[in-house]
């Protein structure tokens, strides 16, 4: 009762006309640096940041916050219309979404992602408000060793619950694996992998990644099969995005389960990308329709959006009651508070309960006006379908190699997309799965780090896995992921050989 009334006065605050006029400017900036790759969330909150030293906390904040949600929608249009990623967290979003809209229902495609991740920002924010105040003596149990349990957690799924076969699934974790080291050496500072070229000391930057992988690869894929895409009906189909929302319901497990992964992943430390992958691949495993997954199955876009959102709103909760940052925004943001005198912690929702509750009341009134904002530029940006090809697939092009040169202004960057583009074609034509290999890009050092810290704290022994209850559970339970596509082929050879025997 304490947090809600908490709350309403926080709705008070964050509820004036001036907060509200805030939070329509910061998501209609936050779908621009959504749509255009190479920005995101964390390049649009810092760009935004500075502009923010003048407000007041509160106000700062529900600007930044506002833009982040915005960004996480519009993260999803590029994805869905033009198979180029907006966001990291929305590559998993390509997989089902791209070929609907491609099969001529983009406003399906646009209103089932906007819709279901509404629901899982909605999900996102009430475990805020209910567990604010709890979460903190849960979080304080992390240390390398779950940290690293969480993401071998996350790797294993996609062998045990893919979809893909496990070898396939493996081979594809390990090509990314050896991306992701490319560069500095975080814990021995030593350089690695980068083959005397000074520029990949950084290492390879994801974005450039993603846009060879799936903005170059797949235009390659189009040119062959001389693929031109359906003319859509010029009607702007209001109809079809209420019709859709609708719908939404029938597919309730999908969206509560993948609600479930995100909030957890949020949390935890494994952030928006790894749950919208996660939640993508346990879909496609426990799905009725999972053999339609990558042809536009809609679970196929709920799963990863109801995720993707669940996690980027929940990845604050440890920010604000810990000072530890769920995702790469939510550092931004941490950033920003200790800019404006606030410490993020505990002690943060007793003396500054107003701050906190304005912004946790904020988060409410900023995805729905997010949600109708993106719902009412559907048919807009659906429209963009009914380009021709010829024209688009140029435009995708300059797209990508603008994009992956402004990354850091090195035409490095724009090799490496293009070199990207042929492995993402190769992995298309031989049927290897795309997802584990972008995951592994994007955690494999985090996870590398991880492990490698929890080694230095037991001196080398594997046992520090198992040195407690929430890290043991982790672990058998990525184990048991791992064991399951062996196990079950034993069981199918045994029944196979089973009539023989008899």
């Amino acid at each position: 009762m304490e947090n809600l009334e908490a709350l309403l006065h926080g709705f008070a605050i964050a509820g004036s006309f001036y907060h509200i006029a805030l939070m329509l400017v910061g998501v209609l900036l936050g779908i621009l640096v959504g749509v255009l790759p190479g920005l995101g969330a964390p390049n649009g909150v810092s760009l935004l940041l500075p502009l923010t030293f003048g407000m007041q906390p509160v106000s700062a904040i529900i600007l930044l916050s506002s833009m982040y949600w915005g960004a996480l929608f519009g993260g999803s249009v590029t994805s869905i219309l033009f198979n180029i990623p907006g966001e990291p967290s929305s590559v998993a979003t390509t997989f089902d979404g791209y070929p609907m809209a491609r099969d001529g229902r983009p406003t399906t495609a646009l209103a089932t992602a906007f819709g279901s991740a509404a629901f899982g920002a909605l999900v996102g924010v009430v475990l805020i408000t209910l567990l604010a105040s709890w979460v903190a003596k849960v979080a304080l149990a992390f240390g390398p060793p779950e940290y690293f349990a969480v993401y071998f957690l996350a790797f294993a799924s996609f062998v045990g619950m893919g979809g893909s076969p496990a070898i396939k699934t493996v081979v594809s974790l390990g090509i990314g694996f050896a991306i992701a080291a490319i560069g500095i050496d975080t814990v021995s500072g030593s350089v690695r992998l980068t083959m005397g070229i000074d520029e990949l000391v950084k290492g390879v930057s994801f974005v450039v990644a993603v846009m060879g992988l799936f903005g170059i690869g797949e235009l390659m894929i189009a040119v062959e099969d001389e693929l031109h895409v359906k003319a859509i009906s010029s009607k702007v189909q209001w109809g079809e995005v209420v019709r859709t929302i609708l719908h939404l319901p029938r597919h309730g497990w999908a969206l509560v389960r993948s609600a479930a992964i995100g909030c957890w992943m949020g949390i935890t430390p494994g952030g928006p990308t790894a749950a919208s992958f996660m939640s993508y691949g346990i879909a496609k495993r426990f799905s009725a329709r999972g053999r339609n997954f990558g042809s536009g199955e809609p679970e196929g876009i709920i799963a990863p959006e109801t995720a993707d959102h669940a996690a980027g709103t929940s990845a604050l909760l440890p920010m604000l009651s810990l000072g530890i940052p769920g995702s790469a925004t939510a550092a931004v943001m941490m950033g920003g508070l200790m800019i404006w005198g606030l410490n993020p912690g505990p002690m943060l929702f007793i003396e500054q309960k107003e701050f906190v509750w304005g912004l946790i009341a904020s988060m409410y009134l900023g995805n729905i006006v997010a949600v109708v904002l993106v719902l009412l530029t559907v048919p807009i940006f659906a429209a963009l379908m009914r380009v021709p090809f010829f024209i688009i697939a140029p435009m995708i092009f300059i797209v990508c190699v603008v994009g992956a040169y402004s990354v850091s202004n090195s035409y490095l960057d724009v090799v490496l997309m293009m070199g990207f583009g042929v492995l993402g074609y190769l992995f298309k034509k031989l049927n290897y799965p795309l997802a584990p290999l972008v995951l592994a890009i994007v955690i494999g050092d985090k996870a590398e780090d991880a492990f490698r810290q929890a080694m230095l704290m037991s001196q080398g022994s594997l046992g520090i896995f198992f040195s407690n209850t929430l890290v043991a559970t982790l672990v058998i339970a990525a184990i048991v992921l791992l064991l399951l596509p062996l196990a079950l082929g034993l069981i199918g050879v045994h029944r196979r050989l089973a009539p023989i025997d008899e």
